[in-house]
């Protein structure tokens, strides 16, 4: 059949979860639980972060965009996966899927830019803390902040752009719950190699190059840990980068484990789960992770609720 006797597609239709029917209503409401304590979460450490003097540090200022950082994410995902389990029509307009997958893919971005940020600030916290407070300045963080921003929409807007430069004529099935630009790529029944080759390298390079950064200030956060005389000095250093440490391995995890394990070996069912993993789950613990290892926001939400009782 000829291309230009093909008919474009104008609408996807997300499969989802539809082989669970019977489980419907029990993952709506699991999923909707995990959604409001995400939200709730976050807020409130968006909240504490801003009303807590103590917490005015950079260390907090960072956890505050992640936090702000993860309410967006999440609530990109989240109301169309809920809407999926209860509405009959499961169909998502061209552009709906094409700006879904816009903002998902920024927030992804930004969210390894702002990770990797935060690896920083805990390299000079522990490697040179004389100097800390003089080269973390509130605009210095400004920066930093604002460059994760500006770089996450900026690469997700060329990766995104290139979408549209493809052809899709047929099947119309994303075997997912939001726009996935894996499936897009698969659904693609005409192939544009120049696109698919700037959305392979500028996804590559905005998770892989922060990751990188990451693990290198580790591997000096270790080395200048080790060289701490005292057990006490020691187990400080590995306290105040223990929380960052789990969140970038949670989030970072999942990622390595879906994109680089092998295509043929992941199921469609094993893709969604790794896909609910950093998508839904993830942004619920991150704050739950700082706030259970960290006694000055506890020390903050209990100054809150008392002033509030």
């Amino acid at each position: 059949m000829q291309w230009k006797n093909q008919t474009s597609i104008t609408k996807f239709i997300l499969l989802g979860f539809r082989n669970l029917n019977e489980v419907q209503i029990l993952l709506f409401v699991l999923f909707l639980v995990i959604y409001i304590v995400t939200l709730a979460g976050n807020l409130l450490m968006v909240m504490l972060v801003v009303a807590d003097q103590q917490l005015h540090t950079p260390m907090y200022f960072f956890l505050g965009n992640l936090s702000f950082l993860d309410t967006c994410y999440t609530s990109v995902i989240a109301p169309r996966l809920l809407s999926g389990f209860l509405a009959e029509d499961r169909t998502m307009s061209f552009g709906d899927c094409i700006t879904q997958l816009f903002f998902f893919s920024a927030l992804a971005c930004i969210e390894c830019f702002l990770l990797a940020v935060m690896a920083y600030d805990r390299y000079l916290a522990v490697c040179n803390p004389l100097s800390y407070n003089v080269i973390m300045n509130l605009r210095f963080c400004l920066q930093l902040v604002s460059a994760s921003w500006i770089t996450g929409f900026s690469v997700s807007a060329l990766a995104v752009g290139m979408v549209p430069q493809l052809s899709f004529c047929g099947p119309n099935e994303i075997n997912n719950f939001f726009c996935d630009m894996e499936e897009l790529l698969k659904l693609s029944c005409k192939k544009s190699p120049l696109a698919e080759m700037i959305i392979l390298v500028s996804c590559s390079l905005v998770s892989l190059v922060p990751f990188l950064f990451i693990v290198m200030s580790y591997i000096l956060i270790l080395s200048a840990t080790l060289q701490i005389a005292s057990s006490a000095g020691r187990q400080k250093a590995f306290s105040t980068c223990a929380s960052h440490l789990l969140v970038v391995s949670l989030y970072y995890g999942t990622i390595v484990i879906m994109y680089v394990s092998p295509s043929a070996e992941k199921s469609p069912a094993f893709h969604k789960a790794l896909s609910i993993m950093y998508t839904v789950v993830t942004p619920m613990f991150n704050p739950i992770i700082y706030s259970l290892r960290n006694k000055e926001v506890k020390g903050a939400f209990r100054k809150v609720m008392l002033q509030n009782l």
